[in-house]
Formats: C-alpha cells, structure tokens, sequence
C-alpha cells in the first residue's frame, strides 16, 4: 500500500486547527504543536507497506519468499 499524502494533510491541518485555540504558553504551544505534527508524521509513514524478496543461497536451509 503506498503512503498516504491527503491523510498526512488532513492530519497536519487538523493539528493547526487545534493549535489556533490554543491558548496555553508559548512553550507549551510550541510542544503541543511538535507533538502533533510528529505524530501525524509517524501515523504516515506507517501507512506505508514494504515488499521485498528475499532468496538465499542453495543448500541446506535454504529458500526463497516474499517478506510485507
């Protein structure tokens, strides 16, 4: 499954929209703001599926697949 841009842009905006009523200090805006944006970060690039293959050299033990 490849990444999914639009819900890593849904994400960021809703945490934006979250931000703009926030009316706590500085700091913690500031906090708040790195903690949603790296969670909506991470949510993305988990989104994504790796495929690869994998094939090991012949003899005992050996084999070949497909790793997701």
């Amino acid at each position: 499954m490849p990444l999914n841009k639009p819900l890593l842009i849904v994400e960021i905006k809703k945490v934006l929209k979250q931000q703009s009523k926030n009316s706590s200090s500085q700091e913690k805006a500031m906090n708040d703001l790195a903690n949603g944006l790296a969670t909506a970060i991470e949510k993305y690039i988990r989104s994504g599926t790796v495929v690869t293959t994998v094939v090991t050299p012949s003899g005992p033990g050996t084999g070949t697949g497909t790793i997701t």
